[in-house]
This record gives structure tokens, C-alpha cells and sequence, in this order.
């Protein structure tokens, strides 16, 4: 059997199963894909990314983990990982996933993103806000991604408004945890 095609279909006939809400047959054949091209980095992300969205987190990790492993200039992969660790209260270790990703060039949306979030973890909202903003306006966009940041913007605004009412600021990490946790579930892509 030709690995690099059999790949690819694998592959295509999962993100097929997985955009008709099929999880189980999406799952499976992620799993195929990565028995049959073990180097490839892309079913490792494309299984996280499924578990991720049915609320497996400790195996999504793992799943993101290993495509990192395996290509570690895999931005889209270190971003979902750091949000994954951000979203279970541990922003230091999510800072550490990110750190090649502050390295990115200005124009790049994962690189504001990182830095949004770097804020928000020190109760930053404005700083916050301002670098998720900056990262929508880059192009080219992923539309699931900016959905999910528009989100994010949405509850840092509510997070603003709620600590100015209450003149006491929320702890951070509980609240991006519940935004994104909340994210997930509903399922990022």
C-alpha cells in the first residue's frame, strides 16, 4: 500500500466524518492515518483536535504533544496545546508551549493571540484585548480560530466590565479556563 496516499485519504475521510459530526469514525480514522505514516505530525493534531472537542483534554495534550514532537515548528499545534494547558489553570506552563510562537513575525495572528493571553494572565484586560484584536486583523485568518478569540474578547470585555463594577478583579486563569473550556466544548477545529 502507497503510505503517502493512503495517508491522505485517511486523512481526507476523517475531516469528512468529522465535519458530518461523526466523532467516533473521525477518531478512527485519525488513528489509522497515524499507524500508517508514524512521522507524520498532522493525525496526531487532527485526533487532539477531536478529542479536544469532546472534552477528552488529558489525551487532546497528548495528541498535541506528539505532533509537536514530531514537528516542532508546528504552530497551530504548539498554539492549541498552550491553550489546552492555559484553559486547565496552568498559564506558566502554557507560556512555556508558546515561547517560539513570541518569536513569530508581527504579522502573524498566533503571535498576538499568545501575547493577548500572556496579559490576560496578569489581569491585563486592555493589553489583553488590544492583542487579540490586533491578531484578527491579521490575514490570512483561520475563520474557527478568530471565532473562537472573538469569544475570548467577548468574556475579557465581560471580565473588564464585571471588575470595574465590582472594583475587585477576578482571578484570571479561572475565568479564561471557563471561557475556554467552554470553547472546546463546543469545539475547536
Amino acid at each position: 500500500m502507497d503510505q503517502p496516499a493512503d495517508l491522505e485519504r485517511l486523512l481526507a475521510e476523517g475531516m469528512a466524518a468529522s465535519r458530518e459530526g461523526q466523532r467516533d469514525s473521525a477518531v478512527a480514522l485519525f488513528r489509522r492515518a497515524r499507524e500508517a505514516d508514524p512521522a507524520s505530525a498532522l493525525p496526531h493534531f487532527l485526533l487532539a483536535s477531536e478529542q479536544a472537542s469532546a472534552g477528552e483534554f488529558a489525551e487532546a495534550e497528548l495528541s498535541f504533544a506528539n505532533a509537536l514532537l514530531l514537528a516542532p515548528d508546528f504552530a497551530l499545534a504548539r498554539y492549541q496545546l498552550g491553550l489546552l494547558q492555559f484553559s486547565s489553570s496552568r498559564a506558566p506552563v502554557a507560556l512555556l508551549t508558546w515561547q517560539p510562537l513570541f518569536e513569530l513575525p508581527e504579522g502573524e495572528a498566533l503571535l498576538h493571540f499568545v501575547r493577548g493571553f500572556a496579559a490576560l494572565a496578569q489581569n491585563a484586560f486592555e493589553e489583553s484585548l488590544a492583542h487579540f484584536r490586533t491578531g484578527l486583523q491579521c490575514t490570512p485568518a483561520n475563520p474557527a480560530l478568530c471565532s473562537d478569540i472573538l469569544q475570548v474578547v467577548e468574556a475579557v470585555e465581560r471580565l473588564q466590565s464585571g471588575a470595574r463594577a465590582a472594583e475587585e478583579e477576578p482571578a484570571p486563569e479561572a475565568a479564561a479556563a471557563h471561557v475556554l473550556l467552554s470553547a472546546y466544548s463546543r469545539g475547536l477545529h
